[in-house]
């Protein structure tokens, strides 16, 4: 009974709220998806939920992959998608997941076409860390983490200053900065780059610092000037600036 009372309580909820039940997911090998999100070994569970949330927001249809299945995965299905998305999470523990074959074959095909979103972890990732199997998209340059973290700060609410449109608060957690790499599209309250646009090959890339993604769960005990919402907003618009190459305004 209580089962049955759940069941009726899930469906009810669906109906109140269609566009969070309208989901965008659609299983790896249909070839019904221009975008992949990458949900393996290293990622946060919560970014990839949150990343999920707003794909489906968006109406975007993706999938998801995990380290085994990218492994597996032939260069000519990867080469099928337009856009590869790696969330947050550790990013030495996502390419310590991944065989050096699997990290090669990425880096080919973003060098044939394949555009990369790469958020705080999937940043540092897509950089050159050969002790930990990064995608080096980056010619020979590695990140560090932005300097609240040698201040002990682990996250916070960070002011990102962007070439065009207002500073935004954004949530920053154990992200990096990324200098030395790529044109600045938002910066830190330090001047160093926060937000980051450029080529590999053919391949378009974002590399973000922060979670615009992050939702509004994540801000407890935070002080924050700009709603969630509106980051969010953001970041929906990075997905479909590295979805369609698009070039953001930058400094």
């Amino acid at each position: 009974m209580r089962r049955t009372f759940a069941k009726i309580a899930v469906l009810s909820g669906c109906i109140l709220a269609t566009v969070g039940c309208d989901r965008h997911h659609v299983p790896l090998w249909s070839g019904d998806a221009s975008i992949l999100l990458f949900n393996g070994a290293g990622t946060s569970s919560g970014d990839v939920a949150a990343v999920e949330a707003l794909l489906d927001k968006e109406r975007l249809n993706y999938s998801t992959v995990n380290s085994v299945e990218l492994d597996l995965m032939p260069e000519s299905q990867l080469g099928k998608y337009r856009l590869l998305i790696v969330p947050g999470g550790n990013f030495m523990h996502i390419g310590e997941g991944l065989t050096s074959g699997a990290t090669a074959k990425i880096r080919d095909s973003v060098g044939k076409g394949l555009n990369y979103l790469g958020i705080c972890a999937g940043a540092l990732f897509a950089g050159e860390f050969p002790n930990y199997n990064g995608l080096n998209l980056t010619s020979g340059v590695g990140f560090g983490f932005y300097s609240a973290e040698e201040k002990g700060i682990r996250k916070s609410a960070v002011p990102i200053t962007y070439a065009s449109g207002p500073t935004l608060d954004q949530y920053w957690e154990d992200g990096p900065e990324l200098k030395g790499w790529g044109t600045v599209v938002a910066k830190y309250p330090d001047a160093t780059p926060a937000l980051v646009e450029g080529k590999y090959g053919n391949g378009w890339i974002i590399l973000a610092g922060f979670h615009p993604e992050a939702p509004e769960s994540w801000r407890s005990g935070m002080i924050f000037q700009t709603p969630a919402s509106v980051d969010n907003e953001y970041a929906a618009r990075l997905i479909r600036a590295a979805l369609n190459r698009e070039v953001l305004p930058h400094y």
